[in-house]
């Protein structure tokens, strides 16, 4: 087989494995430039913010395991099956380097023969990389869950970031649809990352020269919306994974229908791309606003308002948090405010040093005033004809017609806010085929 028919093909079926900023959708309507389903290139950030574009693909998609939610499990008679060799990925990716087609690799692959084997071939494209194509880009590398800890340290001194799935919110929804993988096999690689990269940070205080093991960290990615947890229970998975494994990034991947298995969403059940947007604003909270996930989410409130973002449904249910006075109050009660972010509250702390801040100067540091003036004084002073009433600042938040159907006056329908629908429906729809809506045990 021709290496550009390789390429397509792996570079397909990389598609679904989200771990870098491309998340998955199926829309390339109207005949302009551009393409969300196209295999290839993808885009992450490197670490002083440029965003910089990696060629994502599979080492092979032929896989031992049989995942219902994966496209590549080994059940599937439809898809072509291929493989590369370390050396036909080594020169593709050098050359599209040469080319300035691609600043990185984003390298996954399906377990052929075994986990060990695969990192094998893993290991060896890399190590042709680095040594003998002298390539010093950023490479983000799958660990292959079940491989011997030897490979993978080989892996994390070869590779800037490193990543393990954990696929599904829960134990039980992995038993069942991922019958070839269990809880240990997904958290024992992701343990012993962290702590060889808490080691190598010690060792390089030491001896500057010491060679890094992977210096950008580790990340993971579960799949959304193919099984029946709530968001509440993702954020606190999410949070505890973070605090457990020091994991630079949880990405969330809308469950998109690759099969016909019955405890899966039926094949024509759209992806939660609204639940998932949510799922990313509440993880921006967590990580930069420093929210704990059972202030964004509840037992009571086990998921998000699909009209209005997290932040802004927290602020306008906790009102005795509010005002908050821009003049005085601490970096993270003002960020506690919508529509203030980062870097208008780090602007607020120093424009303030100099004089009194008012709304207009509000503005001109960029502060969202349109979500802001309801939660904000600035001298003691609300801002002009604001009224300060739970309805009316809703109101003001969503669209008319969102407010409508928040507010029951009218039915949503079908061919409104189809998002939504789905995002309602299908944790119901999923409970009854994964556990009558029984409680799902978390991972960590």
């Amino acid at each position: 087989m021709d290496i550009f028919d390789k390429l397509q093909i792996l570079g397909a079926s990389a598609k679904y494995d989200v771990a870098c900023t491309s998340s998955g959708a199926d829309d390339n309507s109207g005949g302009g430039i551009g393409s969300k389903v196209a295999c290839g290139i993808c885009h992450s950030f490197a670490a002083d913010g440029r965003c910089i574009s990696l060629l994502k693909v599979l080492m092979t998609n032929f896989c031992v395991f049989d995942c219902k939610y994966c496209v590549n499990r080994k059940s599937n008679a439809e898809i072509a099956r291929t493989a590369f060799t370390p050396q036909e990925l080594a020169e593709l990716t050098a050359q599209f380097y040469k080319r300035n087609y691609i600043e990185g690799l984003f390298l996954s692959s399906g377990i052929i023969r075994n986990a060990d084997y695969t990192c094998e071939l893993i290991i060896k494209t890399l190590s042709l990389l680095r040594h003998t194509y002298k390539f010093h880009g950023y490479i983000h590398a799958k660990a292959i869950p079940g491989a011997d800890e030897k490979l993978l340290s080989q892996i994390g001194l070869l590779a800037d970031r490193m990543s393990v799935n954990i696929e599904m919110p829960s134990q039980n929804s992995l038993r069942l649809l991922a019958p070839d993988k269990n809880k240990d096999l997904i958290l024992k690689p992701m343990g012993f990352i962290t702590n060889n990269i808490a080691q190598n940070a010690k060792e390089l205080t030491i001896y500057k020269k010491a060679p890094k093991f992977a210096p950008a960290g580790q990340s993971t990615q579960m799949i959304i919306g193919a099984s029946p947890e709530t968001d509440n229970q993702i954020l606190q998975l999410t949070e505890g994974l973070y605090k457990k494994y020091k994991l630079k990034r949880v990405f969330f991947s809308a469950y998109m229908p690759v099969s016909d298995n019955s405890l899966l969403p039926s094949a024509d059940t759209k992806p939660q791309l609204l639940r998932e947007h949510r799922l990313y604003q509440a993880d921006w909270l967590m990580r930069y606003y420093k929210f704990k996930a059972d202030e964004i989410l509840d037992a009571k409130t086990p998921n998000f308002n699909p009209f209005i973002d997290p932040k802004c449904n927290w602020a306008v249910n906790h009102p005795e948090f509010f005002p908050v006075e821009v003049n005085k109050a601490s970096y993270y009660d003002l960020l506690r405010a919508p529509g203030i972010g980062v870097k208008s509250a780090q602007k607020i702390l120093i424009a303030r040093r100099w004089h009194s801040l008012d709304f207009h100067a509000l503005k001109k540091l960029g502060v969202v005033l349109k979500r802001a003036q309801y939660f904000l004084t600035a001298g003691g002073k609300r801002a002009e004809g604001i009224k300060i009433k739970r309805a009316s600042v809703l109101e003001m938040l969503m669209s008319k017609k969102e407010f409508e159907i928040y507010s029951g006056f009218v039915q949503p329908e079908l061919f409104n806010f189809p998002d939504l629908i789905e995002y309602q429906t299908n944790d119901i729809e999923a409970a009854r085929r994964l556990g009558n809506g029984k409680e799902t045990s978390s991972f960590v």
